[in-house]
C-alpha cells in the first residue's frame, strides 16, 4: 500500500517504525510492533547484563520471524553502558537493524555493523546533525521533532519544518518523528519528504505496551498541552508527560536548582516504579503533543493498520 525506500531497506510491510522507549520496548511489545507490520525497536540499556539482553534477543526472535532493531544509546547515563557488550550480542545472533541515538554514531561501529550487513540508522533533531550522520555512514537517518516526546534537543525545530528541510539535502532514506498518531500525521509525513515515520507515544496506549492501566488511563485522559520541556538546564531537553514528578523538576529548574535535586525525580528507578506499579505521579515518563489525539486503547496491529488504511483514504480523497 505504501512502499518506500523505508520498506524496502528493513524489509518491513509498512513505513512505521516504533520508538524505542527505555523500561517499555522489552522484547515481547517489540515483537507486536514488528507482527503488525512494522518495526520494532528494542532498548538495549534496559538489560544490566550481556547475558539478559542474549536472552531478550532471542525472546524476541522467538516470538517475530519479521525484522526487528536494536538502539544502541549514546546520551551519558549514571549507569555507565559498554555498547561493545551489546553488539557482541547483535553481531552474534544476527539482528537486523540497529539504531543509534544522542551523539554522532562511531564510524569504527558503523563499519562492523555494516560488514555482518545489519541495517543501521540514527536519530537526530536538526538537518545538520542528519548530514553528519549520514556521512559517517548510516543507512538512514531519523530526524525528531519538537513535538516528540522524549530527547528533543535544544533547536525546538517542529516535525512540518524538520522533515522537508533535511528531506532536500540527504541523500539516504528519511524517517519523520515527533508528534505523528494517525494516519493523517503517516501522510503529511510522506508529503514533507520523509520515507517513513516513527512512532512512540501511540504505542504506549496499546493493549500490548507493558505498562501499568493506570498510566495508559491517565495518557489516554491526557490532553495535547498535557506536556512539557524539562531539563533543558541540563541541555538534555526532554519532552515529558506533565505529571506530579515532571512539574516538580519544572519547579526546580525554574528556582536554577541543580542536577542532583532533579535526578532523584527522573532517575530510571522512578519511570520504572511508576510504569510496572501504578503509581502515576512517581516518575518521569516521554510524551508527545500527539498524546492530546489518542483517545483509545487498542492492539497494535490495529493502531497500525488504521494507520495506513486512514492515510491511504485520505490520499485517495485529495487524489479525487
Amino acid at each position: 500500500m505504501f512502499k518506500t525506500r523505508i520498506t524496502e531497506l528493513f524489509g518491513i510491510e509498512y513505513p512505521i517504525v516504533g520508538g524505542c522507549m527505555m523500561h517499555i520496548t522489552g522484547p515481547e511489545f517489540v515483537a507486536a510492533i514488528s507482527n503488525a507490520g512494522a518495526l520494532g525497536i528494542m532498548a538495549s540499556a534496559m538489560f544490566d547484563t550481556q547475558d539478559k539482553f542474549r536472552e531478550a534477543v532471542r525472546r524476541a526472535k522467538e516470538l517475530t520471524d519479521r525484522p526487528f532493531g536494536v538502539n544502541l544509546s549514546l546520551f551519558p547515563a549514571l549507569r555507565p553502558i559498554d555498547n561493545e557488550l551489546y553488539m557482541e550480542v547483535i553481531l552474534e545472533e544476527g539482528v537486523a537493524v540497529v539504531e543509534t541515538s544522542s551523539h554522532r554514531p562511531p564510524e569504527d561501529l558503523l563499519a562492523r555493523l555494516k560488514a555482518a550487513g545489519i541495517q543501521t540508522m540514527h536519530k537526530c533533531v536538526s538537518p545538520r546533525h542528519a548530514l553528519s550522520a549520514q556521512k559517517a555512514g548510516v543507512d538512514a537517518v531519523t530526524v525528531f521533532g519538537t513535538e516528540g516526546g522524549g530527547h528533543i534537543g535544544e533547536f525546538g525545530l517542529s516535525t512540518m519544518v524538520l522533515v522537508p528541510r533535511t528531506a532536500a539535502i540527504l541523500d539516504v532514506p528519511l524517517l519523520a518523528a515527533g508528534g505523528i498518531a494517525d494516519g493523517r500525521g503517516l501522510l503529511a509525513a510522506l508529503a514533507l519528504g520523509a520515507d517513513g515515520v516513527t512512532i512512540g507515544t501511540r504505542l504506549l496506549v496499546t493493549a500490548e505496551c507493558p505498562i501499568h492501566a493506570n498510566v495508559k488511563q491517565a495518557l489516554v485522559e491526557a490532553q495535547e498541552l498535557d506536556t512539557l520541556p524539562i531539563l533543558g538546564s541540563l541541555h538534555n531537553t526532554l519532552r515529558a508527560w506533565k505529571n506530579a514528578a515532571a512539574l516538580k523538576v519544572a519547579e526546580i529548574e525554574a528556582a536554577e536548582g541543580d542536577m542532583w535535586q532533579m535526578l532523584p525525580l527522573v532517575a530510571g528507578t522512578e519511570t520504572k516504579r511508576m510504569i510496572e506499579g501504578g503509581d502515576v505521579d512517581a516518575g518521569v515518563i516521554a510524551c508527545s503533543q500527539s498524546i492530546g489525539i489518542v483517545d483509545e486503547v487498542r492492539p497494535v496491529a490495529e493502531v497500525i493498520g488504521e494507520m495506513v488504511r486512514e492515510a491511504a483514504e485520505i490520499r485517495e480523497r485529495l487524489g479525487s
